[in-house]
């Protein structure tokens, strides 16, 4: 193959993946937008609301692995284009939600789908990029999905304002069938690694852990949540063990025992995620709940942050190239520190420009941290384990996603609890958005720590190799 024609290819290769790349996030952050208008629509409790968002997350997080490993024995370009398809048939199925369980789990089935995109967009980047030019395209990536989450707010909020909330799962299905379109007819190759025996145990250990801890912290304070949380507490020490001995576990974490670097990314990535992801849904809240601004003015504000990660994305990964990423991304995680500091102070009689300054300072400090932090990851394995890396990456990134999400349902259940989110629970959810802020200030404290504190990617006289 030519120089050209293998450049041609990659660049068809990096269209199909970042289509989807921006599909996805634009369908995840104009459902955040939507949440008042369903809640509403369903008359969902407070926990129930907050459901609506962690049912997708926790179905991505139980099956991401599974997927990551699937795309290993069988193509990562099989199981991608897969989970394009699904993501529209799943996105289908939830816009005609006739009542709040079918919206459940039209959200799950939707999370199912997206896993299989989470455990292969990265891969198939660092498959077909040298590793010189690697950090340039991950962040070229990484900046498409701040595109897609900044874009989603804004059509998101006029969506709804203009066609009802229905209407947002309908977004990003044009562009999907472009990526079926070019996944089938235009890209030939298909990618793939060791071909080893699929973890069955370690499989259904994993999702069981994840199953559990979402369902036994949405039932607190009850009774029955500390034996649910109990289940999580020993299903996930049976995963560890099982996974420290098994020949071909679902998640070989040994290779954390022994890669310092690979380790501690993947650690600073999952306590930023944790901090940061839930930001968007509590802003929704905030701004329509206790400003009483409209759906689309709230998306405008709520885009602000992921217009800040967005431009800073593709600087900072073309940065950590030559650069230490862990200077870069220390430094994104405590600008991203100071302006969650700021969100924990918003109230109903807080100014909008104060918001406004917090989500650019999350913003920019979460552009710096991401696509280095990636690099580090990816640069820290063999070609072999580029899939390992990248359901790493991908694992890390929904882990922490539903964290988030996680303790946002802690304060809605134990502040707000079954009751609904109006006039009478005002103040309660202003004190879930202040508690939930201030919690993921204080988290980013370990993680800066952790982010510092990782060996070197970039030895003395390598720079820029």
């Amino acid at each position: 193959m030519t120089a050209d024609s293998d450049a041609s290819s990659r660049r068809i290769v990096i269209a199909m993946v970042i289509l989807n790349a921006f599909t996805t996030p634009v369908m995840l952050s104009a459902t955040n937008v939507a949440l008042p208008a369903i809640s509403e629509h369903f008359a969902l409790s407070a926990t129930m609301v907050s459901w609506v968002p962690m049912a997708y997350l926790m179905a991505s997080a139980m099956f991401i692995l599974i997927c990551g490993r699937l795309a290993d024995l069988f193509g990562r370009k099989r199981v991608f284009l897969i989970g394009t398809a699904a993501v529209i048939l799943t996105s289908v199925y939830t816009s005609l939600a006739s009542n709040g369980a079918m919206l459940l789990s039209g959200r799950f089935l939707q999370g199912v789908s997206a896993a299989m995109l989470y455990a292969t967009q990265m891969a198939i980047v660092s498959s077909v990029y040298p590793p010189s030019q690697r950090g340039k395209a991950i962040g070229i990536v990484v900046s498409v999905i701040y595109a897609g989450l900044m874009t989603g707010p804004i059509l998101g909020g006029l969506v709804t304002d203009w066609f009802g909330w229905r209407a947002n799962f309908y977004l990003h299905i044009p562009l999907s069938l472009v990526v079926l379109f070019i996944g089938l007819g235009l890209v030939r190759e298909e990618w793939s690694g060791e071909s080893v025996a699929f973890d069955f145990a370690g499989a259904a250990l994993f999702s069981l852990s994840i199953l559990f801890l979402c369902l036994g912290v949405s039932l607190l304070p009850s009774i029955f949540s500390a034996i649910v949380l109990s289940c999580f507490a020993v299903s996930l020490l049976l995963f560890v063990r099982h996974a420290s001995m098994a020949e071909n576990p679902i998640w070989d974490i040994r290779v954390f025992f022994g890669n310092a670097l690979f380790t501690r990314s993947c650690g600073a990535s999952l306590i930023m995620y944790t901090a940061t992801y839930a930001n968007l849904v509590l802003l929704s809240l905030y701004l329509q709940e206790l400003k009483s601004l409209s759906a689309s003015q709230a998306g405008l504000i709520m885009a602000i942050q992921p217009v800040s990660m967005a431009l800073l994305a593709p600087v900072a990964g073309r940065l950590s190239d030559s650069m230490e990423p862990r200077v870069l991304a220390s430094s994104g995680m405590l600008l991203t520190a100071l302006g969650l500091f700021l969100l924990s102070g918003l109230d109903a009689e807080s100014r909008i420009l104060t918001a406004a300054v917090a989500l650019i300072l999350t913003g920019i400090g979460f552009g710096f941290f991401s696509s280095p932090n990636t690099n580090a990851i990816m640069s820290a394995v063999d070609r072999k384990d580029y899939g390992l890396a990248s359901g790493a990456v991908a694992t890390t990134r929904i882990l922490g996603q539903l964290g988030s999400m996680v303790l946002v349902a802690l304060a809605m259940s134990l502040l707000i609890g079954d009751r609904l989110i109006d006039s009478s629970t005002l103040p309660q959810l202003e004190q879930s958005i202040q508690f939930s802020f201030s919690l993921a200030a204080a988290i980013c404290v370990p993680g800066i720590l952790l982010s510092i504190l990782r060996s070197r990617m970039h030895q003395p006289g390598a720079r820029g190799s």
